[in-house]
């Protein structure tokens, strides 16, 4: 997937940097560009990265266009696959760029994704009085619950996909959960608004799966080994897992291994400390392949307070590992069917996930792997491209595209 990128400042792009747009000479390729923050490590950057190959796939000519042009996922860049770097500062500086980008390329259409970015980009429409049409992705939570513990702006963004409602010519939500609030929480017209579940399970799932990443902890039998994945940030809440553990391991020697980064790693850091589990968790941080650890674990530990889906509960699960996740609004508990295929528990509660993470030692049995993989492949990059592909010949019928 890794290749050197193709990357053009936007202030120097003149239309003729554009990749072709004719097929046979006669009917113009369809043309995307999909509109993201970076690429720093997180589901929805991994998810551009997967649909944008997709997308080429089905022969649709693609253009990754970021607010700057950093993060983790960097090397992960599929090869040739043209970047626009906008570059800025703020997000409200990409409204005139991405305008400008707009006027002189006029993509088809142009997909944008999370909160603050999909404003920008139907704000950079209207700037730009551009033909191109815009579908925003809502990959979060809008209720209350969940924007309380965001930044103050993305109270508003629910406001202003009212106020900009007539530039939003599709909205895709990535659950059903995500796509009813978009119709009674930013009155999105109810046929405008597709669920699209996110691309997790691709053709190379099992390799990566298979792969050895050697962690002393999985060869110590009678410890129970629980892996959780997700940015340190207060809805993921893992201090809540963190308290649950203390408990648990009140009957039971468990370890805990937590992947990934985040601004509350020192913090996190400290409580685990005061709680006397300094040899019990392992702070591993970000790895560009976290399957591996899923694999061998004994559970996935889940402890968000909001999900707009979870891509990492379809990844253990594809793994073949049960989960314990609480019962987002959203998302966990539509991969999981309401407990059919994993362990829910209320938000907030680490002595009700403490309870669930003491029957660690039946979960295997009580979820076979291959019920689990069944269940995981459902939500396979195929399935995420073709309904995309459907949708986007909806909007641009008269441009040709691979079936």
């Amino acid at each position: 997937m890794s290749g050197s990128i193709a990357v053009s400042a936007s202030k120097g792009l003149t239309a003729a940097a554009a990749s072709p747009r004719t097929i046979g000479g006669r009917t113009r390729a369809m043309s995307v560009a999909i509109y993201l923050h970076d690429l720093s490590g997180g589901g929805v950057e991994r998810q551009s990265l997967i649909i944008a190959e997709e997308f080429r796939r089905h022969g649709v000519d693609v253009t990754l266009v970021v607010h700057q042009l950093r993060g983790e996922l960097l090397d992960q860049v599929p090869a040739g696959l043209r970047v626009i770097d906008l570059a800025s500062s703020r997000t409200l500086q990409d409204v005139p760029r991405l305008a400008g980008f707009l006027r002189r390329e006029e993509p088809d259409i142009l997909v944008s994704n999370v909160d603050l970015n999909n404003v920008a980009a139907l704000l950079a429409k209207g700037v730009a009085f551009s033909s191109t049409k815009i579908v925003i992705c809502q990959h979060n939570p809008m209720s209350a619950g969940y924007l309380r513990s965001e930044n103050w702006l993305y109270r508003y963004v629910g406001l202003s996909y009212k106020l900009l409602g007539p530039l939003i010519d599709r909205a895709v939500a990535v659950s059903s959960g995500v796509a009813e609030e978009l119709i009674d929480l930013a009155s999105v017209p109810r046929d405008r608004v597709f669920t699209i579940n996110n691309p997790v399970v691709g053709p190379d799932f099992q390799e990566r799966c298979d792969e050895d990443i050697g962690h002393p902890w999985f060869n110590q039998p009678n410890r129970p080994v629980f892996v959780t994945a997700g940015r340190m940030v207060a809805q993921k809440d893992h201090e809540a897992m963190l308290h649950a553990l203390a408990i648990h391991r009140r009957t039971m020697d468990s370890r805990l291994i937590i992947l990934g980064t985040g601004p509350l790693r020192d913090h996190l850091g400290s409580v685990a400390e005061r709680l006397g589990l300094t040899e019990a968790v392992d702070f591993a941080g970000f790895h560009p392949n976290t399957l591996p650890f899923f694999r061998q674990a004994d559970a996935f530990l889940l402890s968000s307070r909001a999900e707009g889906f979870g891509n990492v509960v379809v990844e253990a699960m594809g793994c073949g590992t049960p989960v314990i996740s609480t019962r987002c609004e959203h998302g966990p508990k539509e991969i999981l069917e309401h407990g059919r295929y994993g362990v829910l528990v209320e938000p907030r509660n680490p002595e009700a996930l403490a309870v669930a993470m003491n029957g660690v030692a039946t979960m295997r049995e009580r979820f076979p792997a291959e019920l689990l993989r069944q269940r995981a492949n459902e939500f396979s990059y195929a399935a995420c491209a073709s309904r995309y592909m459907a949708l986007f010949k909806s909007l641009v019928p008269n441009r040709a595209w691979v079936a």
